[in-house]
């Protein structure tokens, strides 16, 4: 795994390349065979090829990139009928991959009540009221977004500094109300979702997750982990009333959604973090009308290790000429988010000592997936953000890894090649490690798959659960990470921050927080590290490093145009830099 990292990560010995000038000498041919349909020159192209380096122009045919080099080499390549576009000293470099992302949770977060730039709670009690004001009686509400630790105050008589419902049942008595946490792992209802779904005071906690309670036993309305799907699935059954036609409709709405939002970022491939047969059957629709704006890598989850068994060999879908969709992976979940008290910890949180975190899916259970995922031809990728879970991840693997090596020496006379060559299983976050685990990534292959902008969202509270001891000797450990030999993939983990790579791209250099203090910046990744990260390292942790990554000759012409270099233009400016267009497969998707 070291060498595959070195080899299709930038090298130490191209950063100069990369901050360089333009006129790097190229392998384009003087005298071409066939004439681009598009020409992007005039610029600093940055192609994430340790053999090319910058260049000043691209030229590319149908879905591919057939030459880059100089203005003059790249000259040869336009006739009358070539799209030319002078990129006027700009940057041009390989689509932005998001790594890590939801994606028709996105799209839906586009539809329901935005949550995320709220400083109060009393704000969301206020856009609540405005939609109560147009919904009809018993009609749901759904929001997400919403953050205790980003708020300027804990609402009076807060409990683990999160409201009781009573204002949102003043102001929505007969409209049930779901209120998303921006991570995922927690919900708010009111009175009126908590009875439709049959909830009382009296209901017992469901493994895995939490309803909170005040004092007198009363329910709160917050709802951690697995709790929340309590009342989700009340929601999920108003919802499932819509006619079939309206429920496609609003499901293609979800994708023409997060796919413009996707690429108005600079995205052009995105790794989904989990989407069940149904609705991969339905990506797969969409991929057949040529209705998928930009190419999906969808990690198959929610389904039963019985029904994976009888169905992954048909679902296997590996990456083909200039695909769309593809899916073998599988996502696994261990535990919860650090802000909702549910990432599992080696030791109790700081404050609130009553609890180490929650277990979601039982180590025995993944560990069947993991078989399966080996027998089939599966990539595991598990979400692990507390220490513990990090490590109780890094065990199974490993037993899994040894499992699996057995079983391919016994075979290894008969067989083409080894069955357990190249997994390239991650851990999904890879946020609080503890020092003695973290050189086991790289050790045993595991790819970490960070999302650098959780670093300066959460850097700010994440103190208070751990204590500043912890904190610096556990929390996002990226450097170590790599210096170690891991390989580390980059994302946002959208919708629970927005999909900006260079938010986090910025965050992954700087380590600069919201409050505007460094968080920890001895961890921080190197410019041309964050960018391979987002670039050839998503790349390969998705089996896709001969495709795309990198602006080399042959590969998808997949590239983003920034308004300046995020290589070399003074740090502090870094979050300026625009989306001035978007390209995928060879044609213009989006431009400012």
């Amino acid at each position: 795994m070291r060498f595959l990292f070195s080899k299709y990560c930038l090298s130490l010995m191209s950063v100069s390349l990369l901050l360089s000038g333009c006129d790097t000498p190229s392998n384009t041919q003087t005298l071409p065979t066939v004439f681009a349909d598009m020409v992007l020159r005039n610029g600093v192209v940055v192609t994430v090829d340790d053999g090319i380096g910058n260049v000043q122009g691209i030229a590319v045919a149908g879905h591919k990139i057939i030459a880059v080099g100089n203005n003059e080499e790249i000259g040869a390549y336009i006739n009358a009928d070539t799209q030319v576009i002078d990129l006027a000293g700009r940057m041009a470099m390989p689509g932005f991959i998001e790594g890590h992302g939801h994606f028709m949770s996105l799209g839906r977060s586009k539809q329901i009540l935005d949550l995320t730039d709220i400083t109060s709670w009393h704000q969301a009690v206020s856009r609540v009221a405005a939609a109560v004001d147009s919904a009809e009686p018993g009609e749901w509400i759904f929001g997400r977004g919403w953050h205790q630790d980003k708020w300027e105050r804990v609402p009076e008589g807060a409990i683990d500094g999160v409201p009781l419902n009573n204002t949102l049942n003043l102001i929505s008595p007969n409209n049930p109300v779901l209120l998303g946490h921006a991570s995922g792992h927690a919900a708010f209802a009111n009175d009126a979702a908590l009875q439709a779904a049959g909830i009382t005071d009296a209901t017992a906690d469901p493994d895995g997750g939490t309803i909170l309670r005040a004092e007198s036993g009363r329910a709160t309305g917050l709802l951690r982990e697995t709790a929340q799907r309590l009342v989700a699935s009340a929601g999920a059954e108003y919802e499932s009333r819509r006619s079939a036609d309206e429920v496609e409709r609003l499901k293609r709405e979800q994708v023409f959604l997060a796919s413009a939002e996707a690429l108005a970022n600079g995205v052009t491939s995105f790794q989904d973090a989990g989407a069940d047969f149904a609705t991969i059957d339905f990506f797969k629709q969409l991929e057949a009308e040529g209705a998928l704006p930009i190419r999906l890598y969808v990690m198959v989850r929610g389904e039963s290790n019985a029904e994976m068994e009888q169905l992954l060999p048909s679902y296997y879908m590996p990456a083909e000429e200039n695909d769309f969709l593809t899916v073998r992976s599988i996502k696994r979940q261990l535990d919860g988010a650090l802000g909702a008290h549910g990432a599992w910890l080696l030791a109790p949180y700081v404050d609130l000592p009553s609890t180490s975190g929650l277990v979601l899916e039982s180590v025995e259970d993944i560990e069947e997936t993991a078989r399966l995922a080996v027998k089939y031809g599966y990539q595991v990728n598990t979400h692990a953000i507390g220490d513990r879970a990090n490590r109780e991840t890094l065990d199974l693997y490993q037993r899994a890894f040894a499992s699996a090596q057995a079983a391919d020496q016994e075979l290894s006379a008969n067989a083409d090649q080894d069955l357990v060559q190249d997994l390239r299983w991650r851990v999904e976050h890879a946020q609080h490690i503890d020092p003695a685990d973290v050189p086991r990534f790289g050790e045993l292959g595991v790819i970490a798959a960070i999302q650098g902008v959780h670093s300066i969202s959460d850097g700010p509270w994440v103190p208070s659960r751990l204590g500043d001891a912890r904190t610096k000797l556990t929390s996002y450990p990226w450097r170590d990470l790599i210096d170690s030999g891991a390989v580390v993939a980059n994302g946002t983990d959208v919708p629970v921050e927005g999909i900006d790579p260079i938010a986090s791209y910025y965050a992954s250099v700087s380590r600069m927080t919201n409050s505007g203090e460094k968080f920890y910046p001895e961890q921080a990744m190197t410019r041309v590290e964050a960018l391979a990260s987002y670039t050839i390292n998503n790349a390969f942790a998705a089996f896709e490093e001969a495709h795309k990554g990198s602006l080399t000759p042959g590969k998808l012409a997949d590239i983003v145009v920034l308004s300046q270099n995020i290589l070399s233009v003074d740090e502090e400016q870094i979050p300026n830099t625009l989306v001035d267009m978007t390209i995928v497969a060879g044609q213009v998707r989006y431009q400012r």
